[in-house]
Parts: C-alpha cells; sequence; structure tokens
C-alpha cells in the first residue's frame, strides 16, 4: 500500500514542532485580563442585583394585584391602590 505524496505532506505539516514563544515569559498573561475579568465578574453582578429588584418589585406587585383583585398590567389602578395602601415603592428606577 502506497501513501500519497499529498498524504504524506501533510502528516509530516502537521507533525511539526510549532515554532512560537519560548522561554520565560511564554505562557504569562498582562494585567489587562485581570482588569477584564474583574470588569466582567462587576458587570455579572450588577445586572444580578438589577434582575432581583426588578423581579422583587413585580413580585410584590403580583401580590398586591391579587390580594386586591386587580388587574396586574394595568398600571395606573394598580399603582394608585398601592399608593393608597402606602406600599407602592416611590424609589428611582434604575437604567439597567
Amino acid at each position: 500500500m502506497q501513501v500519497s505524496n499529498l498524504a504524506y505532506g501533510t502528516v509530516m505539516f502537521l507533525a511539526q514542532k510549532d515554532i512560537g514563544p519560548e522561554g520565560s515569559e511564554f505562557g504569562k498573561a498582562s494585567p489587562i485580563g485581570w482588569l477584564v475579568l474583574v470588569a466582567l465578574v462587576v458587570v455579572v453582578l450588577i445586572l444580578g442585583w438589577a434582575f432581583h429588584r426588578r423581579y422583587s418589585r413585580l413580585n410584590r406587585r403580583r401580590m398586591f394585584a391579587e390580594a386586591h383583585g386587580i388587574d396586574l398590567f394595568d398600571e395606573e389602578t394598580l399603582d394608585k391602590a398601592m399608593a393608597e395602601a402606602g406600599v407602592l415603592d416611590q424609589r428611582k428606577k434604575l437604567w439597567i
């Protein structure tokens, strides 16, 4: 069985030692990598906090609406009823 020149050349090309950076600096990460990782962690934490806040607010509104027989998606009526009951959340809404 004879191996074609193309197959032999392909195998020899893939088997070559990869010539690249070597020495004491090989494989070390730069400080920019840490900065990117820390920034991503901060973004994920902020998004998680914002989601929790919005979800909690929606859950409070849903429970109040069900208890008082108000449609959850009728925001004006629900806001008015919650304000009269003194449980309306008046905090500024986030931009997230």
